[in-house]
């Protein structure tokens, strides 16, 4: 069976990818099949709220279609929104393998054990460093920092740190180019992320600032006792024993970002097919560079036969949250929603900003996946109609998918950060409800910000 999913999963980026770069009508047919046999295949595998979930979709997409007698190529077509992020799943992980030398991880935890040592510094740091490594490795990015971050036991900063690894991997969410939010946006909107950079950078730097004003007094609170054992450990080791962030890990860093920038503009095909050309050559490239294949050999090995297999669950949700936007987008939900504002006494586009963000942001709160809103947003919304630019769009969307985040018990992160800290994913959300009230009401007051340039 895992032969077959794997089969399965990369024949469905070949297609799409063969999609988009030949436009070639058949293949429309082809990728919808494609999606509707993983559907079939994998749904039986799935428990829970998420075999729920998906079979809701699937339903509901089924249904909605069927009411609108609509063509048998309306189906497929919906049945492909999606996938792009299959594409991703397959190759952006790629990415991730250089962070893991072993040179690097261990400058790495060097670095945080002697640098980061007053509470704000390392709160700060923590949050930061997972925003910058959840932007290549994704939710593997959590276990990483979580370790640097623990290297000794800090109860004081125990619930702190939750804190920043789940609010720093929502700031991931506004910017990464490799992240299925990313992927859904810039497709559905027809926008290079390169265009939506500068805005994203100021949407992932509001996150640091709202979560270290959220929890100012906390950190004040454990800021001396921190202090007094800083104070300790430099008078063990001296301010000589300090070690710097790892030159090797930031220029990698920094060359991945730059060869998207970089071939953006270069190369007439979409992001997530320049994002995919990248992670397969780049990574490579560097490992070979600095005489570590035996990483990037175990790294494509574990990519393959856990992580690939690991996402099945996300895999399925996703392909079917995509069919049911697209039957959304094929019963006019789009000229629904500007009927529905004309009703609320306020500006078309601040109307809908609130009607996104709190729609969700609520419904995460409850379970449901944000992938579900923003792909019927994003798909079946035009941002004219609305009073909105698809920039404008693309922030709202992607800044109300990661407040919604950081307090979803269906987040990855959530559930990953549980098993770490040992805490229910509700003990972990709550915490979070008064960040993602701020940051909404932020994310608010920038688009309007944005509605005047």
């Amino acid at each position: 069976m895992l032969k077959i999913y794997r089969l399965l999963i990369f024949a469905l980026a070949a297609v799409f990818i063969a999609s988009q770069l030949t436009s070639a009508d058949s293949l429309v047919w082809a990728l919808g099949g494609l999606v509707f046999i993983a559907m079939a295949l994998l749904l039986p595998q799935l428990r829970g709220m998420t075999l729920w979930l998906t079979s809701a979709f699937i339903a509901g997409g089924a249904v909605l279609l069927i009411v609108q007698q609509a063509s048998a190529r309306v189906w497929f077509e919906s049945a492909g929104i999606n996938a792009t992020l299959v594409t991703l799943f397959v190759f952006a992980p790629l990415f991730g393998i250089p962070v893991r030398i072993p040179a690097y991880v261990e400058a790495l935890r060097k670095f945080y054990d002697t640098s980061l040592r007053s509470g704000s510094v390392m709160f700060v740091g923590t949050q930061l460093l997972t925003q910058i490594m959840g932007a290549f490795i994704n939710v593997g990015s959590i276990p990483v920092v979580y370790h640097l971050a623990f290297v000794k036991p800090r109860p004081k900063m125990e619930g702190l740190l939750a804190g920043a690894l789940n609010r720093g991997f929502a700031g991931a969410i506004c910017w990464s180019p490799y992240f299925a939010a990313m992927a859904i946006v810039t497709s559905a909107l027809k926008l290079n992320w390169s265009a939506l950079l500068p805005y994203l950078i100021v949407l992932s730097l509001l996150t640091l600032i709202v979560s270290f004003v959220m929890d100012y007094a906390k950190l004040k609170q454990v800021g001396e006792e921190l202090a007094d054992e800083a104070e300790d450990v430099k008078e063990l080791s001296g301010d000589k024993n300090k070690a710097a962030f790892p030159v090797g890990l930031a220029v990698y860093l920094i060359c991945a970002i730059g060869v998207i920038l970089l071939l953006e503009p270069l190369i007439d095909v979409p992001m997530v097919i320049i994002t995919c050309m990248s992670a397969v050559i780049f990574p490579l490239i560097w490992c070979i560079a600095k005489g570590s294949m035996a990483t990037y050999r175990q790294g494509l090995t574990n990519h393959l036969t856990v992580t690939l297999p690991a996402l099945k669950k996300e895999i399925t949700l996703f392909l079917a949250a995509g069919f049911f936007s697209g039957a959304v987008g094929a019963v006019g939900f789009g000229a629904f929603v500007p009927k529905l504002l004309a009703y609320i006494p306020l500006p078309m586009a601040v109307a809908f900003s609130l009607l996104a963000i709190v729609l969700i942001a609520g419904t995460s709160i409850i379970g449901l996946h944000p992938i579900v809103l923003v792909s019927v947003f994003a798909n079946g919304v035009d941002p004219h109609s609305v009073g909105a630019t698809p920039i404008y769009m693309a922030v709202l969307l992607l800044g109300s998918w990661a407040v919604s985040n950081t307090v979803s018990p269906a987040s990855a992160v959530n559930n990953l950060l549980s098993g770490l800290f040992k805490r229910t994913v509700f003990e972990l959300a709550r915490p979070n409800y008064k960040f993602a009230a701020f940051m909404g009401a932020a994310l608010m007051v920038y688009l309007m910000l944005l509605l005047q340039f």
